[in-house]
């Protein structure tokens, strides 16, 4: 069972996130909650981050899946997406506190991914992508370039290029690119898929994720490479999603728009989009923000408390917490009241992940995928649940550890007293 922090003032928290949005709680400074002990969480930050760095090989390859109980056997499977997403979390982590080990670790990842599944497409020798190949995957699927693979191996190898320059080409680099704008339609939208053996591009399937993680790519490559196409596909694809949903009354939990649309607004600054794009972009992030808030756990359990699913699994929570994050660049600052309402939900988020992670003995800062067993477990799929609570994927931590980097910083942001935040 996960570690309870004596520390954490969860009623405060509860009673925060709760109050109507006319209450004077809402506006309790956020260097005075103290819901989360900072040396705790920078201990977390630290061992998460070491933990991704153990768990990369020496030729690259992440131990994708563990069991916190070693007797239990996983399934060998593999995922560039998360094998990207891992790096990007160990970039993020180099960036907060220089580290030997996780820059070493980040950059064999790089090496990986780069010599392993970065390949032409077979008619467009001009356009790169991220191969998934089931020799890798073993998943036994035909060999295919996801959209989101090639966004995030993008996002991967840029931010890895920065720590070691010509790890990547810039050529290389600008052929993935080309690949996600090859990869995308007239309105904005995108193909999921890129299958040889289906003809090509293939959308018979749409992720959430996807557009999101190829409009991240593009604006770290523009950042990289101030191109205009890599701003503007990346413009063309956030503005698609805002203006597809404006009907749904309920925003799905899209972390990686957020992210996106952050990352956007902070390489144009001023620049681009224009200022009716951006008002737009602008207000997909507070639905996104007001659907992410609906979702936290209030009222429950003290465990449980901070969680975004009553079901106690850590990389739901992780995730809303990165777009809620993100989002604080985003949220105008006449918007007192949501802009409380999300540090508060922060505070609570990061508080249940500490809560969770793993802090003692050969996987410590590992996070498992949730904070415990369902209490009631006689039904099949509680069994099944919780066959699976104690497992642990490179996923799992990676979302963890940038959530709470982004957290540590924030809080640094605001210039707290030396006392309350550990170096």
């Amino acid at each position: 069972m996960p570690h309870i922090p004596s520390a954490l003032l969860l009623a405060g928290a509860v009673a925060l996130i709760s109050a109507p949005a006319a209450s004077s709680t809402l506006r309790v400074p956020i260097e005075t909650l103290a819901l989360v002990p900072p040396a705790e969480l920078s201990a977390a930050i630290d061992h998460s981050a070491h933990y991704l760095a153990r768990a990369c090989g020496s030729d690259g390859q992440f131990i994708y899946r563990v069991h916190l109980d070693p007797s239990v056997k996983q399934r060998e499977k593999y995922n560039l997406l998360r094998h990207a997403g891992a790096i990007y979390a160990l970039t993020q982590y180099h960036q907060y506190r220089a580290d030997p080990e996780v820059r070493a670790a980040a950059l064999r990842a790089a090496h990986f991914l780069r010599d392993c599944c970065v390949a032409p497409l077979a008619n467009r020798p001009d356009l790169l992508a991220i191969w998934s190949d089931s020799r890798l995957t073993r998943t036994g699927k035909a060999r295919q370039a996801k959209l989101g693979g090639t966004g995030l191996g993008l996002v991967a190898l840029v931010r890895t290029e920065a720590l070691e320059p010509g790890l990547v080409e810039l050529k290389k680099l600008r052929a993935l690119g080309r690949f996600l704008l090859y990869m995308q339609k007239a309105d904005g939208s995108f193909y999921s898929k890129y299958i040889p053996s289906e003809g090509g591009r293939w959308d018979q399937w749409q992720s959430l994720y996807y557009p999101g993680e190829a409009a991240l790519g593009l604006t770290l490559l523009y950042e990289r490479d101030p191109h205009s196409d890599w701003i503007q596909g990346a413009t063309r694809a956030l503005l698609y999603l805002a203006r597809s949903r404006r009907a749904e009354r309920e925003l799905p939990p899209d972390h990686w728009a957020l992210l996106a649309t952050a990352s956007l607004f902070a390489v144009c600054r001023d620049a681009c989009p224009p200022a009716s794009a951006r008002e737009e972009l602008v207000q997909h992030a507070v639905r996104l923000v007001e659907s992410f808030l609906g979702e936290q756990l209030v009222a429950v359990d003290p465990l449980l408390a901070g969680s975004f699913t009553r079901d106690g699994r850590t990389t739901p929570t992780a995730t809303r917490l990165e777009g809620l994050l993100a989002a604080l660049s985003l949220l105008p600052h006449n918007e007192r009241t949501l802009r409380a309402r999300v540090e508060a939900a922060i505070h609570a988020g990061v508080g249940f992940l500490l809560r969770a992670h793993v802090r003692e003995g050969s996987s410590r800062g590992a996070m498992p995928r949730a904070i415990r067993a369902l209490p009631s477990g006689n039904s099949l799929e509680a069994m099944m649940f919780n066959f699976r609570a104690s497992e642990v994927r490179i996923d799992y931590v990676q979302h963890a550890l940038s959530a709470m980097i982004h957290y540590r910083q924030l809080l640094s942001a605001r210039s707290l007293p030396a006392a309350q935040v550990a170096p």
